[in-house]
């Protein structure tokens, strides 16, 4: 049996006897014994690290939930029974055991495993997720259906304590608690967000709760005493006064849930035995359950944040020569960061809001320098917009930081709350486009699309670091509501300019003169442009916003070239090149355009590169697409 704290990640396939023959047989899970059970959470955890580092991705959320995953499998009969994950970053566990374990070093990449639950990927994965927040609606609509349709089956959701905090997770857990499902919630506490144990105490009364005895105890007495007039009413707020003393979950008793718990999420033979107690009960159950994200592996329990995810384990290069290495470009995340800061330094108006993603926005340093002026408002995109509304009634200046995959999420409040009233609100918006190993989930593929047809709205995109600077500094400035979208990654290298310059909003840039074509570019794929320009001889216009459009300039590049092409890393639907076909149409121009952007489909996960290789938006595809004698559209995709 493998024990003890793992210190380093393991190059060589650990020894698991046991995993060996669960993982390719996922029914004799449900024969072991109690410590053949912790015997395999140990080798699962060990060929998680072991996996993990070979591809790189999320895994220490994965660590915490290895004896969960490893019980909900020996209790339960999946996938007849359903196990809906929320988010998905702690599912490598669970699809090591449902028959991928030998395509775990296909992970995120092009044509290997997705890392998240994927439904088209596995009957285990019943629920596709990347966003959280999600599970107890779909579990419940599982529930439900299995409800209606007379089948018997055990329906389980796992949230995290951060998840929970979404106002969808709430919604379900009303609607739950009035329809009454047969339905498990658990709620994974990894300590991230939720408060600390409330002691010894409360451990104890959870294993009474948990027990038969208890359960067979509080059913039989409910049956005698609904007859007794009041009886029942009184004995069941003596009961939940009497939980509400040791353990958090009245709120929960509140809203119709059977709670138990907290129960520590890594005694194995303790969650065991309280899943199948609880599987059997009727009607919605919640158990709570307390775990270590980074369970096992040092480094990960010391900094579960910084080693939420990591990359592949590169085996160790020769030493080379005392040539100085060319030194990283900035990644756009730390552009903003540090403009963010300067800026607060200089206007004590400045408020920086996050839903969350305090490390990935690179709000970290701005969150130490201004305390005070920094909300993380934790898994609640809906209500960060309106937030920033509010502070913009009432003399403050906030900024959003939000990814563009989550911004989809608070759409109705930047419409209603912001847009309608034309408040001052400035979306710094990451993960514009295209951004790799994630996948689908986490595309920021649609911000133009939707931004664009929102009145009131300043849309820019910049074509590279310096400029990303100056656009956030010009949004800020501008009084409105205004976003500013850049990608995942590294700039391009581009020295970046000190102070807090500016550029002037709706006016584009004239990079390359030629004859002929002209490509408009919007956002970071100018480099692409300039390749593919130099071998068509094509104008190149840096477009920089796309609302206000450059009208001015659109014009003239009409009047000098026979066909223009419009680039962007976003969805050709309605994205910045349909604004340039439904300006020249309203201007009654006739002209051959050719939209490049993502096409009608949801691009695969895939290295970053890769995807745009995929979506076709590369230099190769501007000149084939330039060279196209197809009939020319308004809504022409290229691939």
């Amino acid at each position: 049996m493998i024990v003890g704290m793992i210190e380093e990640l393991p190059t060589t396939r650990p020894h698991t006897p046991l995993l060996d023959g669960v993982s390719t047989d996922l029914d004799a899970l449900s024969q072991l014994q109690s410590h053949e059970l912790v015997q395999l959470a140990e080798e699962l955890r060990h060929d998680l690290l072991y996996s993990v580092a070979g591809t790189g991705g999320h895994f220490g959320a994965g660590l915490g939930v290895v004896e969960l995953t490893v019980a909900l499998h020996h209790v339960f009969n999946t996938p007849h029974d359903r196990i809906v994950w929320d988010v998905g970053h702690q599912t490598y566990p669970h699809k090591i055991l449902t028959g991928r374990r030998d395509r775990m070093n296909s992970m995120r990449q092009l044509d290997g495993l997705s890392g998240f639950p994927k439904r088209a990927e596995s009957p285990f994965d019943t629920f596709g997720v990347g966003h959280s927040s999600t599970s107890i609606s779909a579990a419940m609509g599982m529930a439900l259906a299995a409800q209606k349709q007379g089948i018997d089956r055990k329906v389980v959701a796992v949230i995290g304590d951060g998840a929970i905090t979404g106002g969808m997770a709430f919604e379900a857990l009303a609607h739950a608690g009035h329809e009454r499902p047969n339905m498990l919630v658990i709620l994974n506490d990894n300590q991230m967000s939720i408060g600390h144990n409330t002691g010894g105490l409360a451990t104890y009364f959870a294993k009474i709760w948990a027990s038969k005895t208890y359960t067979a105890l509080r059913e039989g007495s409910k049956k005698i005493l609904e007859h007794v007039r009041g009886a029942w009413d009184l004995a069941k707020k003596t009961e939940e006064h009497m939980k509400g003393m040791v353990a958090p979950g009245t709120m929960f008793e509140e809203l119709g849930w059977h709670y138990i718990g907290p129960l520590d999420g890594h005694d194995l033979p303790q969650l065991v035995n309280t899943l199948k107690v609880m599987a059997d009960l009727k009607g919605p159950q919640f158990l709570h359950i307390r775990t270590i994200k980074g369970k096992g592996f040092a480094p990960a329990e010391r900094d579960p944040i910084g080693y939420h995810a990591i990359n592949k384990l590169e085996p160790a290069k020769p030493a080379k020569s005392a040539v100085p290495s060319k030194p990283k470009a900035p990644k756009y995340q730390d552009v903003f960061g540090q403009w963010l800061c300067d800026l607060a330094a200089q206007d004590d108006r400045v408020v920086g809001i996050t839903p969350a993603m305090c490390e990935g926005s690179g709000m970290v340093q701005y969150a130490k320098a201004f305390p005070e002026r920094f909300y993380d408002v934790a898994i609640a995109e809906q209500h960060s917009v309106t937030l920033a509304a509010g502070m913009a009634c009432d003399g403050l200046k906030p900024v959003l930081a939000i990814y563009s995959t989550f911004l989809q999420r608070g759409y109705d409040q930047l419409i209603h709350d912001v847009a309608l009233q034309g408040l001052d609100v400035t979306l710094a918006i990451d993960r514009a486009g295209l951004v790799g190993q994630d996948g689908p989930t986490h595309h920021g593929t649609f911000d133009l699309s939707y931004l664009r047809c929102i009145p009131n709205m300043v849309v820019g995109a910049p074509s590279d670091e310096n400029q990303c600077r100056q656009m956030l500094q010009s949004a800020w400035l501008h009084d409105g509501p205004s976003a500013v979208r850049y990608p995942r990654g590294e700039g391009s290298g581009v020295a970046i300019e000190a102070g807090l310059p500016t550029m002037e909003i709706g006016k584009a840039e004239l990079v390359r003169k030629g004859t002929g074509i002209a490509i408009l570019n919007f956002g970071v794929l100018l480099d692409q442009a300039l390749t593919a320009a130099e071998t068509l001889g094509a104008t190149v216009v840096d477009m920089r916003w796309v609302k206000p459009l450059d009208e001015a300039m659109i014009l003239s590049l009409v009047e000098q070239h026979d066909l223009l092409i419009t680039l962007e890393e976003n969805a050709v639907a309605g994205g910045a090149g349909s604004g340039v076909a439904e300006f020249l149409a309203n201007a009654g121009v006739i002209c051959q355009v050719r939209h490049i952007g993502i096409p009608d489909a949801f691009i695969a996960h895939a290295g970053q590169g890769e995807c745009r290789r995929l979506a076709g938006l590369t230099a190769d595809n501007i000149i084939a697409v330039a060279h196209s004698t197809a009939p020319v559209t308004t809504n022409q995709q290229a691939l």
